[in-house]
């Protein structure tokens, strides 16, 4: 059985595509995803290659919620699961979560937000989108 997977792909020249996925992985160069808003019989699934992307982001749901500001901090005392990073993209966008699989000479890494209340389960991060990564 094959699980959807709610995805935002964020490209390198600023599109955002929403929707699903059954078969991204991490060591291949693409993946097909189903937009959201496709209707009557003809589905229009779409190849992403990964290269094209700054991150593909795993939500909760699409609509989430514009006027939250996702916090870039650990909660003092929470325990966390990985390595605490800082990651500075080369657009200035900054994220902080978690990571476990961080290697600098792989094509990307999975960061899980620091932010509970966040509406990404986790995003993969596209490391040549990456400007800095910093340890925390």
């Amino acid at each position: 059985m094959n699980v959807q997977n709610k995805v935002v792909a964020r490209f390198m020249d600023g599109r955002v595509v929403k929707g699903t996925t059954v078969d991204f992985l991490p060591t291949r160069p693409s993946f097909h995803l189903l937009p959201i808003g496709q209707t009557g019989t003809t589905i229009a699934v779409i190849e992403i290659q990964v290269s094209d992307l700054k991150a593909l982001f795993f939500v909760k749901d699409f609509i989430g919620d514009a006027t939250y500001d996702e916090v870039k901090a650990f909660n003092e005392g929470t325990p966390t699961h990985g390595r605490r990073m800082q990651v500075v993209f080369r657009d200035d966008e900054m994220l902080v979560g978690t990571t476990t699989g961080y290697q600098p000479e792989r094509s990307g890494f999975f960061l899980v937000p620091a932010d509970p209340r966040s509406n990404n389960d986790r995003c993969f991060i596209v490391a040549a989108a990456v400007k800095g990564v910093k340890f925390l």
